[in-house]
């Protein structure tokens, strides 16, 4: 189970150039001696008030931790409007 998050993790990295190929994916799934890169940064990545409740044995915690740090680097950035259109048919 969690090889399957560590490589879905590894899809979903910011930068696309560090992303796994396809053949790569069914290369990690079938062969479990293969050992994974660290991911990078995901492209979207969402807080969870809920993440500071769960036990540290699995890692999530001082991955949300790291995020965390990364974030405070980050140039702070504005919020944009979307408006949604519906079309209806004569």
């Amino acid at each position: 189970m969690m090889r399957c998050i560590h490589i879905g993790l590894l899809c979903v990295q910011e930068n696309v150039a560090h992303r796994p190929t396809m053949a790569s994916v069914v290369l990690m799934l079938s062969d479990n001696l293969i050992s994974l890169p660290v991911p990078s940064k995901p492209a979207f990545f969402l807080h969870s008030p809920i993440a500071s409740n769960m036990p540290s044995s699995f890692g999530y915690n001082s991955w949300v931790q790291g995020s965390r740090r990364a974030e405070e680097q980050l140039v702070p950035s504005s919020n944009n409007v979307v408006s949604i259109t519906e079309l209806y048919p004569r």
